[in-house]
């Protein structure tokens, strides 16, 4: 599956910030209130909602997290605004697997298919195999500097850890995902549970 050539030009821009799971829980709801996201993004940061320290920060911030919230359909935003931790933790890696696809790919082809082999973990030699794999139909993944390669990496196991699928010693965690949270990923074709370890189809 990672020999799979593609025509799109990967996003590389996830490196501003992880999952944004805290950030999500202050930004969704206002959204439901307002139902436009200029003006949601306009309020985060004129009031400083994210409670950063310089405006810089506030718009990189919302920057990295608007564009990810908007990929969310309605119901799932509301268990963002009202949920469990676990629950906004699957639904922004959610989010970013679908902002992402190098994310996405690397979800399905590598967290879940190791898991259902029953690999038991998810190394940066296995995030390695996986890049090289794609670089060869992506000439945008060998334009990209060393230290950027290692950040886009180190961000990546960063959120796997954050939304509770692995731990820091690169484990796998199978995915519990609540009925609620499944039945919203199960609405898309394929289905975004591709995206969990869990061996829910």
């Amino acid at each position: 599956m990672t020999g799979t050539p593609r025509t799109d030009r990967y996003a590389l821009s996830f490196t501003s910030g992880t999952l944004l799971t805290n950030e999500a829980a202050v930004v969704a709801p206002i959204y439901l209130r307002e139902r436009d996201w200029k003006a949601t993004r306009a309020l985060a940061q004129t009031e400083n909602l994210l409670g950063t320290r310089v405006a810089r920060s506030n718009t990189r911030t919302l920057g990295a997290l608007v564009p990810r919230l908007q990929l969310l359909s309605d119901e799932e935003l509301e268990i963002v605004a009202e949920g469990t931790s676990t629950e906004r933790g699957h639904l922004m890696w959610t989010a970013a697997c679908r902002k992402y696809a190098l994310i996405g790919e690397f979800a399905d082809e590598v967290l879940r298919e190791r898991f259902l082999t029953l690999a038991g973990t998810v190394s940066y030699e296995d995030y390695d195999s996986f890049y090289r794999a794609k670089a060869m139909w992506h000439d945008e993944l060998d334009d990209v500097t060393g230290s950027s390669y290692q950040k886009l990496r180190q961000v990546l196991f960063k959120m796997m850890v954050e939304a509770g699928l692995l731990t820091k010693q690169g484990h796998i965690e199978p995915a519990l995902l609540s009925s609620r949270v499944a039945e919203c990923l199960d609405q898309r074709t394929p289905s975004d549970i591709r995206f969990f370890p869990t061996r829910v189809a």
